[in-house]
């Protein structure tokens, strides 16, 4: 008999667990995570980077983030960040400062990145969406020239912000 009763109850219990996942991020940490993964995959492909880029060190410039976006330079720098440092071939990480003009190596890469809202904010009937832009940029240290450049588009939901 209970046998029977675990059979009937398990599909439900299955269900009502899928049901409990979220299906959008629901925190401000969720949604910088599922974009600092997307920028940090870009990166790591940029034809620029010679393979391995386990050598190539990454200095982060202090990205560029729109106010409208209501995200601050500190945490999406830090997702972006964690996402390099997460991959299992990425490059060495660290932070760019303006000292660091002089003295790169051939190994060093500037990433520089601009986050910027890309439209007015959607109204859906459940939730309401924020479209942004991120442009990615790859120089050497001490030089305007870009080398690689991407952009990545997307939207927050705006309850996680």
């Amino acid at each position: 008999m209970n046998t029977r009763l675990l059979a009937l109850l398990l599909p439900t219990l299955l269900l009502a667990g899928c049901a409990a996942q979220p299906d959008r991020p629901e925190t401000l940490r969720q949604a910088l995570f599922g974009l600092g993964e997307r920028a940090a995959e870009r990166v790591i492909e940029a034809p620029p980077l010679p393979r391995p880029p386990g050598d190539q060190v990454l200095l982060l410039a202090t990205p560029e983030v729109d106010d409208a976006l209501g995200i601050g330079r500190e945490r999406f720098l830090e997702s972006l960040t964690r996402a390099l440092l997460g991959s299992s071939d990425g490059p060495q990480v660290l932070d760019w400062s303006d000292d660091m003009v002089e003295g790169g190596g051939d190994n060093q890469w500037r990433l520089d990145s601009r986050l910027v809202a890309d439209g007015p904010r959607l109204q859906l009937s459940d939730r309401e969406l924020l479209p942004y832009r991120l442009n990615l940029a790859l120089r050497r240290p001490g030089s305007d020239e870009t080398l690689w450049e991407t952009e990545i588009h997307g939207a927050f939901d705006a309850t996680a912000l």
